[in-house]
Formats: structure tokens, C-alpha cells, sequence
């Protein structure tokens, strides 16, 4: 390898160095931080529209969203002149000082084939480019602290959007249907670990959390044929694989789980009358969150907060449920949900119709 003579290596780092500069135009401008404040600004336009639509789609719950989006507008308004002012203030006084450095850029260029002189300069300009990077780190940090508790909120909420979004589109692809006046309030990606540890052929799908059911449908690709361990064949398998009453869960315990402790499962124990006495999950969210939205689910808090009111007809349907079979006089002590369209007695089989 031939070794560089000193011009060549001098116009290899003058050029290095300007390709730098030309770097720095976007930062001098505050591009990072204009790119920041233009998507919570989306956000926050869009936030009353998407929470309308995902009511379209039937999400009943937290009626306080359209307020909570209004008031984010709301605040925005007085907080976006602000930070344009600061902005525009702190991009002057940066592109002032970058344009001072491509002034001794173009000077550096005139000494190309001089290292005595070029050394010099080009020491001047990177010292200069160091201290324009801490300024602009300075002026980012001024600009995230006008505004970064509002970010985060925003966040928070556009968060909770997107997976009530996903909930919807998962209840809308589910091979089951959501009895009359049920609201659904979560779903995530799940494995249903049938022996509490994981293992290759547990069925993967969906979780979902509504206010009365804690349901779990197979929602996967499973292989059918093999070769040498690859699979060469696939099949579709979505089925409803347990439903159980949100009133009979009588525990839940969240854990971190997985080499790195960074895997969310959780461990519930149905109470009598639920088709399994306990059953441990993987899924892809916060365990504790799960924790706080069953517990919720099953002290009825969802309902305090309904944008859409339960149909009392259906409420009344289930008051009128006989508290013993009419055929054999059994206790009829099955959990019943609202929007059931009939009653079957555990002990003989009579039907009654609601």
C-alpha cells in the first residue's frame, strides 16, 4: 500500500472536515428539534380526530379522551409561539457561527497545496466545529426542557391509542364475537404456556381483556411439513381456545421471566366455576399493567368511565335469570354475562331462554 504524500493526506482531511460542515447545516438549523416539535404537533392535531375514530370502531370506555385531546390542543397553542421564538432565536445565533467557520473553510481550500499554513487553520476551524456541536447540544437541551413534560404525555396517550387501535382490529379479525353491550378494553400478543414453561408447540395469539370475559384465541402460523428441520409448509390456525368470566379471576401475579429478565408473564388463578383453575401467559406488555387493567375489569371501574351506556334491557335480562332451574330445582350458580342470549342448567340440561 502506497503511503500518502503529506498534500494528499492534508486534501483527505480538508475534505473529511468539509463534509462535516456540510453536516452541520442541519444541526445549526435545529433540525432535529424542528423534526421533534413537527410530529407532536401531528399528534396533537390529530388526537380528537383518531379518538372519534377508534369510538367508530367501538371502543366504549374513557370518556374523557375527546376532553383529554381538546385540552392537549389547547395547550399547544400556548406552547408552540414560544418555542418558535426560541428556536428561530437559537438557529440565528448557530448558522451565525457556522457561517464564520465556512469563511475559514474557503480559506483553508486556498491553501490546499501549503500544510505550513493549512495546518493551523484547519486546527482553528475543528475547534471552532467543537464548540458550534456544544452549542447546539446546549440550545437542544433548552428547547426538549420548554416542552418535555407535555411530550410525554402526549406520548403516554398516543401509546394507549395505538394499542386500543390494536385491540380493535384484533376483535375485528377474531374468530369469536363480542356478546351485546360487552366493550373490549385491551388485547396483546400472547403464548399460553399450558405447563407454566414455555415451549416451542405452545399456542401463540392473542390475549384480550373486555369488561366481562378474559379470553384467549390461537391466532398463529403453525408448520405442517418439514425437512431437516425447515419448514417447507405452513397453515393459518385461529380458534378460540378459553373464555372465562373477569369475575373469576382471583389472582393475578405479574413477573419478569427470560435469561435477561425482560420477558412480561403473568400467572392467574380462576376462582370455582371457571373451565381452568389457573393459567400462565407470555405476553408482550407490562405484566403490572395487566395486573392494574383485571383488577379494574372485575371491580367494574370501567364502567364508571363509558362513553356509550350499557343497554339496561340487558342488565334486566340478567336480574330476571330464576335463582334455581324451573326443571330441577337446582341452584343455578353459573356466572351470567350481560348480553347472554340463554342459561343451560349445569345438573340437567334445561335451557333457560333470556
Amino acid at each position: 500500500m502506497t503511503t500518502p504524500s503529506p498534500i494528499e493526506q492534508l486534501h483527505s482531511e480538508i475534505d473529511a472536515l468539509q463534509t462535516r460542515i456540510g453536516w452541520m447545516q442541519d444541526s445549526a438549523r435545529l433540525k432535529t428539534a424542528l423534526d421533534a416539535i413537527e410530529d407532536l404537533q401531528t399528534s396533537v392535531n390529530g388526537m380528537l380526530q383518531r379518538v372519534i375514530g377508534l369510538r367508530t370502531k367501538g371502543y366504549v370506555f374513557e370518556k374523557d379522551l375527546e376532553a383529554q385531546a381538546a385540552d392537549f390542543s389547547r395547550q399547544w397553542s400556548e406552547i408552540h409561539p414560544s418555542l418558535v421564538t426560541q428556536i428561530n432565536m437559537q438557529s440565528s445565533s448557530l448558522q451565525g457561527s457556522l457561517r464564520s467557520i465556512e469563511i475559514k473553510l474557503t480559506q483553508l481550500n486556498s491553501q490546499r497545496t501549503n500544510p505550513f499554513s493549512a495546518r493551523p487553520l484547519m486546527a482553528s476551524i475543528e475547534s471552532d466545529m467543537s464548540m458550534l456541536e456544544t452549542k447546539v447540544r446546549s440550545a437542544e437541551t433548552t428547547i426538549n426542557g420548554m416542552y418535555n413534560s407535555f411530550n410525554s404525555q402526549v406520548y403516554a396517550v398516543k401509546t394507549h391509542l395505538d394499542n386500543i387501535d390494536y385491540l380493535l382490529t384484533q376483535l375485528a379479525e377474531a374468530s369469536f364475537k363480542l356478546l351485546p353491550s360487552e366493550g373490549g378494553i385491551m388485547a396483546v400478543k400472547a403464548v399460553w404456556c399450558k405447563d407454566v414453561k414455555e415451549r416451542n408447540d405452545d399456542p401463540e395469539g392473542v390475549l384480550y381483556l373486555t369488561d366481562q370475559r378474559l379470553i384467549f384465541e390461537q391466532k398463529e402460523e403453525v408448520a405442517t411439513k418439514k425437512i431437516l428441520f425447515i419448514t417447507t409448509e405452513k397453515k393459518k390456525v385461529q380458534e378460540l381456545k378459553w373464555e372465562i368470566p373477569v369475575v373469576l379471576t382471583d389472582e393475578v401475579k405479574p413477573s419478569k421471566q427470560g435469561m435477561l429478565k425482560n420477558e412480561d408473564h403473568l400467572d392467574i388463578r380462576f376462582g370455582e366455576g371457571a373451565t381452568l383453575e389457573s393459567a400462565h401467559l407470555h405476553i408482550w406488555q407490562e405484566g403490572t399493567e395487566w395486573l392494574q387493567l383485571l383488577n379494574k375489569a372485575k371491580t367494574k371501574d370501567f364502567d364508571k368511565g363509558r362513553a356509550v351506556a350499557i343497554d339496561q334491557a340487558e342488565v334486566e335480562k340478567v336480574k330476571a335469570v330464576p335463582a334455581q332451574c324451573p326443571s330441577c330445582g337446582a341452584n343455578m350458580g353459573q356466572v351470567i354475562l350481560r348480553g347472554q342470549d340463554s342459561v343451560k342448567c349445569e345438573y340437567c340440561g334445561f335451557v333457560i331462554r333470556l
